[in-house]
């Protein structure tokens, strides 16, 4: 049995979870969350002990993949619409910059032209200097715009420039040596 799949997640106080057949409804305030799980498995919400259970429907090799996803993804947008979830980036580049125009970021970033990329709703993006902060409830939709803007410069190893995030370590190579003669 998955280890994972049969803890129970904790509801905070002021967190709503509706399940309706396959439907996994989570809100607190202004944020909400819906998620469409698999049949096999069922999520039960205990309002006793204030938690929901994810309980799997046979030993399937599917059941028992689908048995600690689940538990997890719940216990995500748990988390998401209480705290959400937050990712930074950081551009590194002489005369590179980011601006935020309504629901796009524009990326100047060493190219000719200027990179714009839309910004998905439940995602809020803010740049402050080089650094672009990128927040919201859904962890999945932040860490793919996060993805998505560290995509359009990666890091590159030998000058570090590139759009990186703030934690990401980049291991730097020695340029072309000159060599010792030669006419």
């Amino acid at each position: 049995m998955s280890r994972i799949g049969k803890k129970p997640i904790p509801l905070p106080a002021g967190v709503k979870v509706a399940v309706n057949a396959c439907m996994v409804v989570v809100e607190s305030g202004q944020n909400k969350l819906s998620y469409t799980h698999r049949p096999e498995v069922a999520v039960k919400v205990d309002d006793a002990a204030k938690s929901v259970v994810v309980e799997r429907h046979g030993d399937g090799r599917t059941a028992k993949a689908m048995h600690g996803l689940t538990r997890a993804l719940i216990a995500n947008m748990v988390t998401g619409v209480t705290s959400g979830f937050n990712k930074d980036l950081e551009i590194n580049g002489v005369g590179w910059g980011a601006t935020v125009q309504g629901n796009k970021i524009a990326l100047n970033i060493g190219y000719a032209d200027t990179r714009t990329l839309s910004i998905p709703a439940g995602v809020t993006v803010e740049v402050q200097g080089s650094r672009i902060k990128i927040k919201g409830a859904d962890k999945q939709a932040v860490g793919q715009m996060a993805a998505r803007i560290r995509s359009q410069r990666p890091p590159e190893p030998y000058n570090a420039k590139g759009i990186k995030y703030v934690d990401e370590r980049i291991i730097r190579k020695a340029g072309k040596a000159l060599a010792g003669g030669g006419a």
